[in-house]
């Protein structure tokens, strides 16, 4: 009773599922054969989307076109999501989740406490909301720039 069993289950499990009089004949169809099928009949394929570069380093250049004074912040992304780097003056930390169609979520800060004078102070406020409200992100070459209603921000990779 067993071995009926058995082989019941191996005949099932080699059947293709959906086979059809009309669909056998396509799915076992050469590539050749396929290729002269009519195109309403192919599947299109889905473009390839541009992943977010995880376990880069970047070091901002400049925010709506003025460059960074003093030390430039710096951000990287590892494979967990934890957005880290330097600001300016503190370090921070969050996480960011890449989206569909290269857009970008990041959550708040967690910041060291320094105090720094106003103008690093002030020029790491603006860094730091500029990527807190990015939604979209690009790369051209070496440079990655998040956008979004802080500004764009424009960042290199560094080594």
């Amino acid at each position: 009773m067993k071995v009926f069993r058995v082989a019941a289950l191996c005949l099932f499990a080699a059947l293709p599922f959906g086979a059809s009089p009309g669909n056998a004949q396509q799915a076992g169809s050469t590539p050749a054969e396929a290729e002269a099928r009519p195109a309403d009949e192919r599947v299109p394929q889905p473009l390839r989307e541009e992943q977010f570069p995880l376990g880069v380093a970047y070091i901002a250049v400049s925010l709506n076109g003025r460059e960074f004074p003093g030390e430039r912040p710096a951000v990287i992304l590892d494979t967990n999501f934890s957005l880290r780097g330097f600001a300016g003056c503190n370090n921070y930390s969050a996480i960011a989740y890449p989206q569909p169609e290269q857009g970008i979520a990041v959550g708040p800060f967690a910041l060291t406490n320094r105090e720094c004078d106003r103008a690093t102070m002030a020029s790491e406020r603006s860094f730091l909301t500029a990527l807190r409200a990015g939604q979209r992100w690009r790369i051209e070459g070496n440079v990655l720039t998040i956008s979004g209603p802080g500004g764009e921000l424009r960042l290199e990779r560094s080594l």
